[in-house]
């Protein structure tokens, strides 16, 4: 009882989705015995639905190297976890199965109404006893309720994205993390590695959107948002964090990547924008600017920085992807001093 009181209190005491996903987790992990837990994201692209890893952790503490999708793949086909999508079918609360290693797992979808975008799996080497489930759910219950609470404060309506009053700490965990960064509570550090390896903060901007709302209408104006917030999602990888920042304009946070890696992930977005049939509208396309991070400048210079550069793709053909510090040393663009009280949207 000792235990589960302590996680309980661990669990409530976060801000933070990423930290509750592993405060839920080392919960399960620990109480249930459990060989491995995960917190799965469910999503649709293309009127598909896809599972995609989000955090992990196995028996004795040990997180999961990170499943990550460099934005070729969105994650695995839901069909390929029969039982899980019977259960989201069905809305049912749970399902079980037997896996090809003889390992049992137990999916727990995170409903909100009649939606789950969040799942717990947890592998079990026996079946689950009605204690274990009973233990588990309460848990997930809790965790279910915070996670709302959260979402409420933290992410756009419209789209399920973060918002922009969360993007200053998100920036500035991403800073504070740069060398080293915690997986799981208690955990040593894990050093990052390759020194070219950066931070990058990247502008994106629905292409003529005006006309969208004006022709078809703002429902599907919305519709728009809403499918590409969807591609944002599939599109980066598990540990970077996107945010819509109010009308057309969205902003992602790259972690730990070199520039040849984000520029290929950045572009792949785009060109997936580019190839995906919007219902009515037809054709979308989006303009990106992008910028590395520095711990020198302030929130406020790296937007600006990324803000010329997305304005110089949108005067010079849209439908492009721009690097602001290439831009800088090729001389198509000049540091603009800027202030921390200037605003750029």
């Amino acid at each position: 009882m000792d235990s589960l009181l302590r996680h309980m209190v661990d669990m409530t005491g976060h801000r933070d989705h990423t930290m509750l996903d592993i405060s839920v987790i080392s919960a399960v992990q620990e109480l249930a015995g459990a060989l491995q837990t995960r917190v799965l994201s469910i999503a649709t692209v293309c009127g598909q639905k896809f599972v995609r890893s989000r955090a992990c952790i196995r028996a004795d503490g040990v997180a999961c190297p990170e499943e990550l999708y460099d934005g070729g793949s969105p994650g695995d086909p839901l069909a390929a976890f029969p039982e899980l999508a019977h259960c989201l079918e069905h809305h049912d609360s749970r399902a079980e199965g037997l896996g090809a290693d003889g390992r049992r797992r137990l999916w727990l979808p995170i409903w909100f109404g009649d939606k789950a975008d969040t799942c717990l799996e947890i592998v079990h080497a026996h079946h689950f006893s009605a204690d274990e489930i009973h233990m588990i759910s309460g848990i997930v219950s809790v965790y279910r309720n915070f996670q709302n609470l959260l979402d409420y404060s933290e992410r756009d309506s419209l789209t399920g994205l973060l918002n922009r009053k969360t993007f200053d700490d998100q920036l500035a965990r991403m800073l504070h993390c740069a060398d080293a960064e915690p997986l799981v509570p208690g955990q040593p550090e894990r050093r990052q590695h390759g020194a070219e390896e950066k931070q990058w903060l990247a502008v994106v901007d629905v292409d003529h959107f005006k006309m969208v709302n004006d022709r078809f209408g703002h429902l599907y104006g919305d519709e728009v948002l809403i499918l590409i917030a969807n591609l944002l999602q599939s599109s980066f990888r598990s540990q970077d964090r996107v945010f819509r920042f109010g009308g057309e304009e969205f902003v992602v946070l790259l972690r730990s990547t070199t520039l040849e890696n984000a520029r290929k992930i950045i572009d792949r977005f785009r060109t997936n924008v580019e190839a995906h049939v919007f219902p009515q509208v037809g054709r979308v396309t989006v303009s990106v600017g992008f910028t590395s991070i520095s711990a020198t400048d302030s929130p406020v210079v790296t937007l600006g920085h990324a803000d010329q550069a997305l304005y110089f793709a949108k005067a010079n053909g849209r439908n492009r992807a721009c690097h602001y510090e290439e831009l800088v040393a090729n001389g198509l663009l000049q540091t603009i001093a800027t202030n921390d009280t200037a605003e750029f949207f």
